[in-house]
């Protein structure tokens, strides 16, 4: 079933991780793709991949932190399709460092991109889905948005204020008969997360692969995730299906939260 035939998907962050594989979701189920990020070779790439799904796709150069840019390339989606229809927020960064030794242009850019970046595109975005009277908003947040780790200070914040900005946004939007949510990975087997994993790694004194072994031990069920399945729950949030729940932040983590 083709639940998003004649919708017009936005992903942010499209070239790589979560955000490729909504995209490539999105296009399995008949929807027109346009894919946003800095990253041009890798994200024609994806929207390559999209049009090998037999869909249109667009893929767009755009800096999240920039709101001329962002709405360019809304502009540049409504000139070839007519309409935006979802939104999915994924476009981020992860740092960590002891708090102390946290650089001050290292806190901004990463609340920068993973917390301005968000609330830029749902500016750009929420106004068309008003006046159109229906509509979908996902934001990706993180587990790190609901618990804090060591070393983390500037992504927890960014990834909490992601599910703070998205229960706004969807008071804003719900008398329109839109939604907004946001979705909380845990430790999902991307190419950030195998840097974070180098990274805090050697703070534990691991390699990135023992580290990564240990989040998934530490995980109720044994194993980390694939974006795919994240993927697959962004889509039921964009669905039909999902109508009357809005306001929410969804941890697809396997129960880390919970334990």
């Amino acid at each position: 079933m083709k639940r998003f035939e004649d919708k017009v998907v936005m992903i942010t962050g499209a070239a790589n991780g979560i955000g490729r594989a909504c995209a490539l979701r999105f296009a399995q189920e008949g929807a027109r793709v346009a894919c946003l990020d800095m990253a041009a070779e890798a994200n024609e790439s994806a929207a390559e991949e999209c049009r090998s799904e037999g869909v249109e796709a667009l893929a767009l150069l755009c800096d999240v932190t920039s709101k001329e840019s962002v709405q360019d390339a809304v502009n540049v989606v409504l000139k070839a399709w007519g309409q935006v229809n979802i939104l999915v927020a994924s476009a981020g960064v992860y740092t960590g460092s002891p708090l102390e030794e946290v650089p001050l242009e290292q806190w901004l850019r990463t609340v920068n991109i993973n917390l301005t970046g968000v609330f830029l595109t749902n500016q750009a975005v929420a106004p068309l889905l008003m006046k159109q009277k229906s509509g979908s908003i996902i934001n990706l947040s993180s587990m790190a948005g609901k618990t804090s780790f060591p070393a983390s200070a500037e992504y927890s914040a960014s990834k909490s204020g992601v599910i703070g900005l998205t229960r706004s946004v969807a008071m804003e939007l719900a008398p329109f008969g839109a939604t907004a949510n946001a979705v909380c990975p845990g430790n999902t087997l991307t190419d950030m997360v195998r840097g974070v994993a180098e990274k805090v790694g050697k703070l534990d004194g691991l390699t990135g692969e023992e580290w990564l072994q240990m989040r998934a031990s530490d995980c109720p069920m044994n194993r980390l995730a694939e974006p795919w399945e994240i993927a697959g729950v962004i889509a039921f949030l964009a669905s039909d299906d999902s109508r009357y729940l809005t306001g929410q932040s969804i941890e697809v983590d396997g129960g880390m939260v919970l334990s």
